[in-house]
């Protein structure tokens, strides 16, 4: 690839370089440099990627874009070397995302069930091949990659979404975090559909104000033909004035949107409701339990809707759909109790776990759970309150602590737990927290292992150590057999 094929359509402000200079690579990482490749320096949070710039031309990079450049390196200045690199990602990769069509989910709770779901029913109901990029794995068809966050940085994802393209996918769902949104990751793809969720409490270290996250979460309706919003949401409108396309509204509440739930019945092992839209209605049936499924459901039947799929097609499709990794998940036991495992990690998906367990919970609600570190602190206490209101008996342990100690996180939590007269525990080391939430389980209790979902390490001082709750229950279980 040619320098200029590679740089078409940034915001340049200057440029010495030869337009001409064969491109081998494109990288952000000075270390990852080999000869002939480009080098993009971006100014980051704990480093300025224009400090390696030296470093990158001596390893070989042939040209530099970055906001500035030291005089006499072969350089493209840009406005913005983020946004820069993101479209050069694309133009790299050959823009794959143009030729497929993207389905993005955000929201804080809901975007990892609901992109399963329409991948599911879109590969089901259209006999296509779906890619699916989330937080606890990316998919091409059904190979499966492992992943480490939410939404790849940009080179990762045209990478990805390349290899996509590659092996057929005709589209592809995956979850746009904020971060993603704030950092210019998705910067230049446009999306056939954006879907919202819900917005609660979360990555206020990062974002500070509940308002700054919305506006970055709304960032994603400027970006995509059709915004699907589930109107019962108090953040809706703020995702609905940013919307560029046309706009699908869904609710479990209101007789305004395009696709209402209707006759709602929350089961033990599953949710059905009545599926009411403009002179339809179709009753549709999800083995997942809770309130927070129907809205899932609401979400995937609204994007296929929205795809041209019949509703008809689509129920066929929900009906079969079983959960997903870490969200309320059931663990084999073989014990009168049940243990499940669920990613609640903010206070709104922690409440709605709870909720959820309590409909068909014969005995006691136990909850075992903690926060991570180096995230929003002001969650810590209102997750403490929601645990002493919700739950009949209460673990706090440890998270993901990182490079926070331990102790202090679980001082902030219990803070929010005040006054009750319920059995509140405090074990810092979460395997042994977990060897005693089944020792006090009992007959029709159900113990909520909360926090961690389909993660399988815990992340202490920059290191992540194994962690499957799976094996901590096993283990916990032979063990106590074994006495």
């Amino acid at each position: 690839m040619k320098l200029r094929e590679l740089i078409d359509g940034l915001d340049i402000v200057s440029m010495d370089a030869d337009p001409d200079t064969e491109v081998t690579a494109l990288v952000a990482d000075s270390r990852r440099v080999t000869p002939g490749a480009v080098f993009v320096a971006v100014r980051g949070y704990e480093s300025d990627g224009h400090r390696f710039i030296p470093a990158a031309v001596a390893a070989g990079a042939a040209v530099v874009i970055g906001e500035e450049a030291p005089e006499g390196t072969p350089a493209v200045i840009v406005s913005d070397s983020r946004r820069a690199m993101a479209v050069a990602a694309g133009n790299f990769y050959g823009n794959p995302s143009r030729r497929m069509r993207m389905i993005g989910v955000t929201g804080t709770n809901g975007k990892t069930t609901t992109t399963n779901l329409i991948k599911r029913v879109l590969e089901e109901t259209l006999q296509v091949k779906v890619g699916l990029i989330g937080t606890n794995r990316n998919m091409i068809g059904d190979e499966e990659f492992e992943t480490d966050r939410t939404t790849p940085d940009c080179l990762e994802l045209q990478a990805l979404l390349s290899e996509m393209e590659k092996a057929g996918c005709e589209y592809v769902v995956m979850e746009v975090s904020s971060h993603a949104l704030s950092l210019d990751r998705v910067y230049g793809i446009r999306f056939y559909q954006g879907i919202f969720t819900n917005l609660t409490e979360d990555h206020l270290d990062f974002h500070k104000t509940m308002d700054a996250y919305a506006q970055a979460k709304a960032k994603l309706f400027t970006m995509c033909d059709t915004a699907i919003i589930n109107i019962d949401d108090p953040w809706s409108d703020t995702m609905i004035k940013a919307a560029t396309g046309r706009v699908y509204k869904y609710s479990a509440r209101s007789n305004e949107a395009d696709l209402t739930a209707r006759d709602i019945k929350l089961h033990a092992n599953s949710v059905s409701f009545c599926a009411l839209m403009t002179g339809k209605l179709e009753k549709i049936r999800l083995g997942i339990p809770g309130m927070f499924s129907v809205y899932n459901a609401l979400a995937a039947t609204a994007s296929a809707l929205s795809a041209g799929v019949t509703v008809d097609k689509v129920r066929a499709s929900l009906a079969s759909c079983s959960g997903v990794k870490g969200r309320a998940e059931v663990v084999p036991t073989d014990t009168d109790y049940t243990v499940l495992i669920d990613y609640a990690h903010t206070p709104d998906a922690l409440e709605n776990i709870l909720k959820t367990v309590r409909d068909f919970t014969k005995g006691r609600v136990i909850v075992l759970f903690g926060c991570g570190g180096d995230r929003d602190p002001i969650k810590r206490p209102i997750m403490g309150a929601i645990a002493e209101r919700l739950a009949d008996y209460v673990i706090v342990t440890s998270d993901n602590p990182r490079t926070e100690r331990p102790e202090e996180i679980i001082s902030q939590i219990t803070a929010g737990i005040t006054g009750t007269d319920k059995p509140v525990d405090v074990i810092c080391d979460r395997r042994e927290a977990i060897a005693h939430g089944l020792r006090i389980a009992g007959p029709g209790d159900t113990l909520v292992l909360a926090g961690k979902g389909h993660e399988t390490y815990q992340e202490i001082d920059h290191v992540k150590y194994h962690l499957d709750e799976r094996e901590v229950v096993a283990e916990a279980l032979k063990n106590a057999k074994a006495m």
